[in-house]
């Protein structure tokens, strides 16, 4: 059984892992977290050389302490080449690199990445999704994939 659960956990596509990297309080609450802006950064799994930092709303109070509330959908994303780039396998357009949850069922902001032939480049867009509708609210950002000087 170990052997079958660890089968199916390998066929999950990787996706990265956020870092906090700062917070700010928008909105004051008298009972429970105050609602924030949260600055987290990751990795692409399969891009080595690029962070992505990503700047996202979380809503506190009682609700949000408890991870009930629903996060707004607003997101802000801005990728870097932080080394030199390489390819840990086939690249998708539209896959996956980041999930996370902003709502105990129905909602999920998701990092997305496509690669433009044309202009040599990296693009990850960010939006929020729901089960039964989406958010036109969007970011995206650009890496022109570039040589890295050597040391």
């Amino acid at each position: 059984m170990r052997k079958g659960l660890m089968a199916a956990l390998m066929l999950l596509p990787a996706l990265a892992r956020a870092d906090v990297v700062g917070e700010v309080s928008t909105v004051f609450k008298w009972v429970g977290p105050n609602d924030k802006i949260v600055v987290e950064a990751f990795d692409d799994p399969k891009v080595q050389g690029v962070s992505c930092y990503l700047s996202r709303a979380k809503t506190g109070g009682v609700k949000g302490g408890l991870g009930l509330a629903e996060d707004r959908a607003e997101a802000s994303i801005s990728c870097r080449q932080v080394g030199p780039i390489r390819f840990a396998g086939e690249l998708k357009d539209g896959e996956v690199v980041f999930q996370q949850r902003t709502s105990l069922v129905f909602k999920t902001m998701q990092v997305v990445r496509f690669f433009d032939k044309k202009r040599n480049a990296l693009v990850y867009l960010v939006y929020s999704d729901r089960v039964i509708e989406g958010s036109p609210q969007n970011a995206v950002t650009a890496i022109p994939i570039m040589p890295w000087p050597e040391k």
